[in-house]
């Protein structure tokens, strides 16, 4: 099996890479990054690799972005990077922690957990989430995860031991690390969701209290 960290560094290395809603090119020994919805712009803001985790903070409108995979990474910025390493380093940035579990599953370490058994481990005020019914956890899911408007994440965990769906108002597509979930149809470097994320659990807990 190949190296994840060599697999990786094949695909950043080719003439253009996508990941999430960036678009790696590389131009003679150097990578530049930007918004895929910004191909041929020539009014771009440059930003330093170090600056990269400011691109992530705020949308267009100015808004926070709490949920990083969100499809709704702003526009009009580029980065150029000397080597892959500081590529890397500037994914990391605006998609925290996917690298590393894209490795994961390359290598086949990844191990995802089941939706049941995140809320079971809950504390606090979140432990009320577990109540949540099987029918909530459908329509909450299908929501709250959905590619158009919710997350760019592939999910590959599953809702209980049992192997239900997450969701079955989520197309087959979700599951499918191979699938683009921009939208765009291209090959990509998949963002994986090995298990429900903090933002998921409390949208759980705020369902069980009737709260909208």
């Amino acid at each position: 099996m190949t190296k994840p960290e060599g697999s990786l560094e094949s695909l950043l290395t080719s003439e253009q890479t996508f990941i999430g809603q960036i678009e790696i090119r590389r131009a003679d020994h150097n990578f530049f990054l930007s918004h895929r919805d910004d191909a041929g712009r020539r009014d771009l803001r440059d930003y330093a690799a170090e600056e990269a985790i400011e691109i992530a903070k705020f949308d267009d409108a100015g808004d926070y972005r709490p949920l990083k995979t969100a499809p709704n990474l702003r526009h009009g910025w580029k980065v150029l990077a000397p080597d892959v390493a500081t590529v890397i380093s500037v994914i990391d940035a605006i998609y925290p922690g996917r690298l590393a579990v894209w490795r994961a599953w390359k290598s086949g370490q990844l191990f995802p957990t089941p939706w049941r058994r995140t809320l079971a481990r809950q504390s606090g005020i979140y432990r009320v989430a577990a109540k949540i019914s099987d029918a909530q956890t459908d329509d909450l899911v299908g929501n709250f995860c959905r590619s158009d408007g919710g997350c760019l994440r592939t999910i590959l965990w599953i809702r209980d031991d049992s192997g239900a769906s997450a969701s079955t108002r989520l197309p087959p597509q979700k599951f499918d690390p191979e699938h683009d979930q921009t939208g765009h149809g291209r090959t990509a470097i998949p963002l994986l969701c090995q298990e429900a994320c903090n933002l998921l659990v409390a949208a759980a807990r705020k369902v069980v209290k009737g709260e909208s």
